[in-house]
């Protein structure tokens, strides 16, 4: 049987799940998602994910035409249908259809959707002996002209920077913000650890929430480490002991090097490596 996709209180063959071409989703990116794991058939920190989409629909004047409680059901009922429990579910609300032209008050009937598959962002090796990323020159959009806090089908941004890795032959790229700061990967947050003190960029270098760092954040504080929001340049991530990226789809993955220069050891640290650990504990644990 083929996969099923939720498109606002329907389900479709994944060939047919489709939207109308004058969606302003699709014309401007105007929307909001999210991407969420489940394992072992629980879906990881639902509640804090859906709180998440609505803060950001919310944000962009973005009405949802359901209830918090009727899109975890849907989402759980679209998980069972294709039968998932390990898997990636991606969460889609647009603007719906509309007219050519900005104005939002000309469209109608925004669209839910919601895709439930299996991923796998890197491989079991990089998992194992830690990635080697780059620095982009696509300097992370400014908070005052778009709020990364609001997760927006708008990922160009994001996507260019990601083109400069595939071209310098990395798997994820390190995003500046307009201070030259650091701010976040294409699709990950970036810790560092240095003399046992796990660091991570604020909120106010340019930073999408993340779920998974929120996450990785309260284990690191239950191993006893010391936990705190730093402002960080480059030369803080090429001179720690330690980094790691984590994300929704990426978990929690060691970075080894950057810029060609080593990181620490070379290797994945024994912080990473614990952390990863409890994390993945976490959620056989149902989060």
């Amino acid at each position: 049987m083929g996969l099923k996709v939720y498109i606002s209180g329907k389900l479709y063959d994944k060939d047919d799940a489709k939207v109308s071409v004058y969606d302003h989703g699709l014309l401007y990116g105007d929307g909001v998602f999210e991407g969420i794991r489940s394992y072992g058939g629980r879906v990881f920190r639902l509640d804090q994910h859906l709180d998440r989409l609505y803060e950001s629909a919310r944000a962009i004047r973005l009405e949802i035409p359901m209830t918090k409680e009727a899109m975890a059901a849907a989402v759980i009922d679209t998980l069972k249908v294709n039968g998932i429990t390990d898997g990636y579910i991606r969460l889609v609300i647009t603007r719906g259809a509309g007219y050519l032209g900005l104005d939002p008050r000309k469209t109608s009937n925004p669209q839910v959707i919601i895709i439930t598959d299996r991923i796998e962002l890197y491989s079991p090796e990089l998992y194992e002996k830690g990635l080697a990323i780059v620095t982009a020159s696509t300097v992370r959009t400014n908070a005052n002209a778009l709020s990364p806090r609001i997760k927006s089908l708008n990922y160009l941004n994001n996507i260019l920077a990601k083109i400069e890795g595939v071209d310098a032959g990395a798997p994820e790229a390190l995003m500046l913000n307009s201070k030259g700061e650091v701010a976040e990967c294409t699709g990950d947050n970036i810790f560092i650890v240095r003399q046992g003190t796990v660091l991570t960029p604020p909120n106010d270098a340019g930073i999408l929430e993340g779920i998974t760092r929120g996450a990785v954040m309260e284990l690191a504080a239950q191993a006893g480490h010391a936990v705190r929001e730093a402002v960080l340049t480059r030369h803080d991530v090429y001179t720690a002991d330690e980094c790691f990226l984590t994300g929704t789809a990426a978990e929690v993955v060691p970075v080894v090097k950057c810029d060609g220069r080593v990181i620490g050891t070379g290797h994945p640290g024994p912080i990473t490596r614990d952390l990863r650990t409890r994390f993945m504990e976490l959620t056989r644990r149902g989060g």
